[in-house]
């Protein structure tokens, strides 16, 4: 048998084993195990652990190991046994160096030696004449006494220098030194004879010598039957001689020789990477490490007593986990949604599992076994954290540290919500129940302080309040309080009345949750034990009554205990929230746990993956999640102003969308990708959508000057006005079955229907004060009043048998009927998406392909090409394209996250991206068309610390790429020079810099080898070239200008353009600067860019808001090209690239 501290094990082996050796690990999961010592009579294992400051004791197997001494310990290390005595010994070398000897079962303890003493490191027993012999490392000896220390004589002395094992045999002592890295031997009484028996090895330990004569056989009564004893019988040096004893943390029957079947109540301790639990039975408080996989951040822990499950939760992998009490059958129960899981509780009776979530502020439930999830309380919550159950009241208890922080309670279904305490509170981070005396415990790690109160909120008193730095777990078992301390690395426990307190474990970090509890013992019961109360899914005990509930997306039957999947419910935006009402079960209304909702307005639904999409006209988004409220997600974040009519086209999976504010009607996929405006022209306040997928048509109404309902093909071409003489039709809805157009009309106050033509108009209801969201399904329709604040429903053909849904409702948007028969039928776009490669549009008869904004259909083929020559401009906070002359599209914004105040842009048309200055920051981005910024170092930066909001070294002012050399050239106002950088990132360094130089407008002419820059020296700028490496430099110009601030190279013509601000006026001349002329110079208020397009010259005026262009050669047609853009900040034009010619 040998210790490994570098595996932390006991190993053991056959002697004399031919071919490969087998090492068996014995025992696992120690620190330092210094000493080993074999018990040869009664077959254990001792040894001592200079870590833990523990000696232990196991059957050779392993098995039944127990903790001998635990305290007093300092750094035990060599252990040595007399078994014929009963006796152990062992050297301890910490602060008060001494030898012990104790009963082998840790009676008897007594110290035998403790003068003299520095490093006592080897230890030995000679059997035959009951001589200890011991080697000192630091006072360099080798002395020997009696057994029990008395007539204790030098054997070796002065000349040692580093012993640290030592046995014998027969009249030799043989002992390793590890400084002359030997086995020495010597007479054992007179010390002669000195001799060095092996050297030059690597590093001696430990040294035994194998003969019979070491281990001699004698009787004890631990060979017949084990001595009566279950587990371990470990011999004494008092009579009978012998003691039964049990692993550590179980405790003996009282016949004494029994061991009960484990601990009955322990301590689970949560720490960040490890679960562990503590025998409470026993008085050595040992901490076993449960063998479980992938524990990365456990936060909370509970335990079920019923089952013998430990639940916690891990903040890291966001999940919450059960395995046993020996860690075996670990399991993950609940891992969607889960964000910040900080509580958790266990209803033992009604076997369902409660917890907290400080990130999306929620409480739920689930069974025990992770199943029918439920959201109890989701709002006013702001940082809730501990959390515990009454089921014999049938109340539930928690805390929240948010900004006021609280303890409340509520009844365990989580109605009858009430504030128990919320006064002098600051981190109410543990919480504990006493259910036998009706009082609730709490540890507050702001106030340090450990407070009691009766469950009804009265009596509040402090129990304690002196050295508790930072409570953190917290729990209840007994007379007493225990908690975790993350300052003093320790777990404490107070007694409940007497205040006396006393610490179970000290010094181990990370420490998080602690759960207090009784291994088999339960306590209390209520009707929700037997047959889980009748109910299919979930049961609550209030103090009220057993009530049955179900989980999200389940109704109740009108037996009040079945829970079934209803067929049709109807789902309405109401401002902040989203709620659905069964049509089945005549249930109440039910919020959809939705993070982040502002202001929903259009509504609609996929019912094939069960989410629904809505936009918000607050966040100007549209958004979707599943119908249970898990992954909100934004599919359009960019461009939107007002979007108030939306439709899911669910065979072709897009989204189809009207904007009030932009006047467009656009289309994206379903997640947002591929987005194409379809109608922009001749388009007045577009408001509500439908769409007919099967028959390729869609609907919309606009409430402009003159209100009108249109349809289109679902492509966005052939549209035609089918009703004109209509006020602001709203919620436009499709009767399928029977191919009728509903609508309400908010001038009127009517709801109007008429045939999918527009015509065979009739009035359905005409007595209503305000009617606005509109539905139809199967005989019904189902419309919103805002005057009454209503839901009801009437027959669709005759307005008749009016039934109230739903009372006392503000302002709903948008309305409709979640069910599968709306989204019935087939079109070509359902297969492969039509082999289409980014939209497939539903026509009558048919379908096309259609492609991205500015995107372009390849000829005879379904793929999508992206434009090769387009404008690129820039606002404060956005990037936009425009393809001028395009008839097929107008201009769109980039879905680019985090723009702030771009200040100058650039495209590389080889890899496709868009390069701009963040003048927020400081540094240069860049990103592709869709967003992703396709490096794995996210943005591409130019510049050393991107986490400083201003960068006070480095300054971008304006860029230009050279695509030849794959370099980005920058100029800086910090500096005042000229930089160069690869597109991969990488610095190449300054290129230009001068005394009275402050270079700011920059332009590369890769091509001829030349770049252009404006310096703005004081009272005296110039436009100057350089070569590419900033040798070369010549003047220009240095008259006729005050401010130039942007350049543009146009090669096919061989000309620079420029634009000063103050003069406002637009220049050109030849390349190398002769030729000056002026091309325009009248109502130009404030301009900021410019660029060549094909044969046009761009810029950007920032005060008229608008982008304008003259024909290139002569300055001649100036037009006004886009209007009303606010905050214009740059503008760059990409020609199509030649690749041959590149």
């Amino acid at each position: 048998f040998w210790t490994d501290v570098s595996e932390e094990a006991i190993k053991q082996t056959h002697i004399n084993q031919t071919g490969n050796v087998v090492q068996n690990v014995i025992i696992s999961g120690l620190v330092s195990p210094d000493g080993l010592a074999c018990d040869w009579i009664g077959k254990k294992l001792y040894w001592t652990d200079s870590e833990t400051n523990r000696i232990e004791v196991a059957n050779l197997n392993g098995t039944s190991r127990k903790v001998l001494f635990w305290q007093d310990l300092d750094q035990p290390r060599a252990i040595a046994l007399d078994p014929a005595h009963g006796y152990m010994y062992w050297t301890d070398w910490g602060e008060t160096p001494r030898i012990e000897r104790a009963g082998m079962d840790s009676s008897t303890r007594k110290i035998i030696v403790d003068s003299d003493i520095y490093w006592p490191n080897g230890l030995t027993i000679d059997l035959d004449e009951q001589k200890l012999y011991w080697a000192d490392a630091k006072l360099s000896f080798i002395h020997r006494a009696n057994l029990d220390g008395s007539f204790r004589q030098k054997v070796v002395e002065g000349s040692l220098t580093h012993p640290f094992a030592l046995t014998l045999s027969g009249d030799t002592l043989y002992w390793t030194d590890w400084q002359t890295r030997s086995i020495h031997a010597c007479n054992k009484r007179t010390g002669e004879k000195r001799r060095e028996i092996l050297s030059s090895l690597y590093s001696p330990m430990d040294i035994q010598v194998l003969s019979p004569d070491r281990q001699p056989y004698f009787h004890t009564p631990c060979e017949e039957n084990n001595g009566g004893c279950s587990h371990l019988c470990l011999l004494s040096p008092r009579d009978p001689f012998y003691s039964c004893a049990c692993p550590t943390g179980v405790q003996l029957e009282d016949d004494g020789r029994t061991c009960k079947s484990g601990a009955e109540e322990v301590l689970l301790l949560a720490r960040r990477t490890d679960l562990r639990r503590i025998s409470l039975d026993m008085p050595d408080f040992t901490d076993i490490i449960l063998q479980i996989d992938n524990i990365r951040h456990a936060i909370a822990i509970d335990y079920d007593p019923v089952e013998g499950y430990i639940y916690w939760t891990d903040d890291d992998v966001r999940a919450i986990r059960r395995a046993y009490l020996d860690g075996s059958g670990a399991q993950t129960l609940v891992t969607t949604e889960i964000n910040h899981p900080d509580g958790i509780a266990v209803d033992w009776v009604a076997r369902n599992l409660y917890w907290t979530d400080t990130g999306t502020d929620r409480i739920e439930v689930t069974r025990l076994n992770g199943t029918s999830r439920k959201i109890l309380i989701s709002e006013n919550l702001d940082e809730p954290r501990a959390i515990v159950l009454n089921p014999v009241m049938g109340y539930m208890y928690w805390t929240d540290w948010g900004e006021s922080p609280k303890i409340e309670c509520a009844y365990l279904d989580g109605s009858e919500r009430r504030v128990l305490v919320n006064t002098s509170l600051g981190w109410p981070n543990g919480l504990a129940l006493d259910l036998e005396k009706d009082k609730l415990y709490w540890g507050d790690a702001k106030t340090d302080k450990i407070e009691v109160i009766n469950v009804d909120g009265t009596m509040r008193k402090t129990l304690l309040e002196d050295k508790l730095p930072h409570i953190f777990g917290f729990t209840l078992l007994g007379d007493y309080i225990y908690w975790t301390d993350w300052q003093r690395r320790s777990i404490e426990r107070v007694h409940k009345i007497k205040a006396s307190r006393d610490i179970i474990i000290d010094q181990l970090p990370d420490l998080m949750g602690l759960k207090a509890t009784s291994v088999t013992k339960v306590f209390g019961t209520n009707p929700c034990a037997e047959n889980n109360g009748g109910c299919s899914h979930l049961c609550f005990f209030t103090p009220q009554e057993t009530r049955c509930a179900c989980p999200i997306g389940l109704e109740l039957l009108s037996d009040m205990k079945t829970c079934i999947i209803p067929e049709a419910f109807l789902v309405f935006t109401s401002r902040a929230a989203i709620h659905r009402i069964s049509l089945e079960t005549n249930n109440n209304d039910v919020a959809i746990p939705l993070t982040g909702v502002k202001e929903a307005s259009a509504l609609d639904f996929d019912v094939s993956d069960n989410r629904i999409y809505w936009t918000d006209v607050s966040l100007k988004t549209i958004s979707r999640a599943f119908m249970n409220g898990s992954s909100v997600e934004h599919v359009i974040e960019f461009g939107l102003d007002y979007p108030e009519g939306m439709a899911v086209d669910w065979m072709g999976k897009n989204l189809y969308w009207a904007d009030t504010g932009t006047n467009r009607i656009e289309v994206a996929r379903v997640d947002g990708q591929y987005r194409q405006v379809l109608v922009w022209k001749d388009l007045d306040n577009p408001r509500s959508l439908a769409l007919d997928p099967t028959k390729g048509y869609m609907y919309w109404t606009e409430w402009g000057g003159k209100p009108r309902i249109v349809r289109a093909y679902m492509d966005g071409t052939n549209s035609i006005t089918l009703v004109d003489k209509v006020g602001r039709a709203n919620d436009l809805t499709i009767d399928y079955a029977d191919q009728r157009l509903y609508w309400t009309d908010l001038d009127t106050s009517m709801i109007e229907s008429s045939n999918m033509l527009g015509q065979e108009r009739e009035i359905i209801a005409d007595d209503l004060p305000h009617p606005f969201g509109l539905t139809q399904y199967n005989d019904y329709i189902y419309w919103t009043d805002w005057n009454l604040h209503s839901i009801e429903r009437a027959d669709k053909t005759s307005g008749k048998n009016r039934t109230l849904i739903q009372g006392h409702l503000d302002f709903v948007m948008d309305i409709l009927v979640f069910h599968s028969s709306r989204q019935d039928g087939l079109n070509d776009c359902v297969q492969n998406n039509g082999h289409c490669g980014h939209l497939c549009l539903a026509i009558p008869n048919g379908f096309r392909c259609g492609c991205a904004a500015h995107y372009t259909l390849d000829p005879n083929s379904r793929n999508c090409s992206s434009p090769a020559s387009f404008l690129l401009f820039s606002q404060k906070s956005a990037i936009s394209r425009m393809i001028p002359d395009d008839q097929q599209s107008p201009d769109i914004i980039l879905p680019m996250h985090g723009l702030r105040n771009v200040k100058a842009i650039d495209y590389d048309p080889l890899d496709k991206f868009i390069y701009w200055v963040d003048g927020r920051q400081n540094i240069i981005k860049r990103a592709k068309d869709d967003g992703t910024q396709a490096s794995l170092h996210g943005p591409f930066t130019v510049m050393s610390t991107p986490n400083q909001s201003q960068n006070p070294e480095k300054q971008p002012h304006d860029l230009s790429i050279d695509i030849y050399s794959h370099t980005l050239y920058w100029t800086c106002e910090a500096t005042n020079s000229v930089n160069v950088h690869r597109l991969n990132g990488e610095a190449i360094g300054m290129v230009l810099r001068g005394d009275h130089d402050k270079p700011r407008a920059i332009v590369v002419n890769a091509e001829r080898g030349y770049m252009y820059f404006t310096n703005m020296q004081e009272r005296a700028p110039k436009i100057e070239r350089a070569a590419l490496d900033g040798t070369e430099r010549e003047v220009l110009f240095t008259t006729g200008l005050i401010r130039p601030v942007a350049l543009v190279i146009d090669n096919k013509l061989g000309k620079l353009f420029w634009v000063d601000a103050d003069l406002k006026r637009i220049e050109s001349c030849d390349l190398s600067g002769a030729n000056r002329v002026t091309l325009e110079d009248s109502n130009i208020l404030q301009p900021m860019g410019l660029t060549v397009l094909g044969n046009h010259l761009y810029w950007i005026d920032r005060q008229q808001q608008m982008i304008e262009r003259v024909e290139k050669i002569n300055g001649y047609k100036r037009t006004r090209i886009q209007g009303r853009i606010a905050h214009l900040t740059g503008i760059h034009a990409v020609e199509e690239l030649d690749m041959e010619e590149f």
